[in-house]
């Protein structure tokens, strides 16, 4: 839930922040899938639109999206206590307005049987350059991590032993049509098609981990584990990498 509801703050924050659509329609496709939202806490919550309008009025210039874990804070650059908080629920979103930041980190928000929705809780910020790769790189790297993956499901016994939701993933990924595209006008092609292909491969991961390991070698199940590790890590650094693109000069 984090990393979904994170990636479309920024996606469709970054959208109305350069122009390219409003406040209520950034609003309305964050909140489509994951409910009400709010930011802050008791007693000074306010909505989702009425936090983003106060922050743009503060000078927030733009959203970047941060997907740490532990050993690796993606998109971060401190202080502690936002990290911590960060990497606890797996994502983030840094609000940048000006030489400062304001650190958004969702939680779900659920009142009574029937509320579910979002909270973010706000946290200082440092406000330097996290430690991200250029979308080139990214790109690059993300291309690389699937191939040797692929490589390491489909040979450590053979296509037959791979879950047939597995191998469907695999074949998928031939396909660049295919899947949801979680951007938001304004980005880059090459944005769209990056976060794309990580939003399909991290399916690919998730699916990956639940396989049963009997029947596998020690030496497989280490090199399918680091191959699912390296592209976990490359999947995350193409969708921060995707959605902190929206300022990025046009080649």
């Amino acid at each position: 839930m984090s990393t979904a509801v994170a990636t479309a703050l920024v996606a469709w924050g970054n959208a109305w922040l350069t122009g390219h659509i409003g406040l209520d329609e950034a609003v309305d496709a964050v909140e489509k899938n994951a409910g009400p939202q709010i930011l802050g806490g008791e007693p000074a919550e306010v909505t989702l639109r009425r936090g983003l309008g106060d922050l743009r009025v503060g000078g927030m210039a733009a959203l970047r999206l941060a997907l740490p874990e532990t050993g690796d804070p993606l998109g971060l650059t401190g202080p502690a206590g936002l990290n911590r908080a960060a990497i606890e629920a797996g994502a983030a979103v840094i609000a940048v307005l000006g030489d400062r930041a304001i650190g958004l980190v969702p939680a779900e928000d659920r009142r009574g049987s029937s509320y579910v929705g979002v909270r973010w809780t706000t946290h200082d910020a440092s406000p330097g350059l996290p430690d991200v790769p250029p979308l080139p790189e990214a790109d690059r790297q993300l291309t690389l991590a699937m191939r040797d993956a692929t490589e390491a499901l489909l040979t450590v016994d053979d296509f037959a032993g791979v879950p047939p939701e597995i191998a469907e993933a695999l074949v998928d990924l031939r396909d660049p049509d295919r899947g949801d595209h979680p951007l938001a006008p304004g980005y880059p092609p090459r944005a769209h098609r990056v976060a794309a292909l990580a939003g399909r491969l991290s399916l690919v991961v998730d699916l990956a981990r639940q396989m049963d390991d009997r029947g596998l070698s020690a030496d497989q199940m280490q090199r399918r584990g680091e191959a699912l590790r390296l592209l976990d890590r490359a999947v995350r650094r193409a969708l921060v990498a995707a959605c902190n693109s929206a300022f990025d000069p046009v080649p």
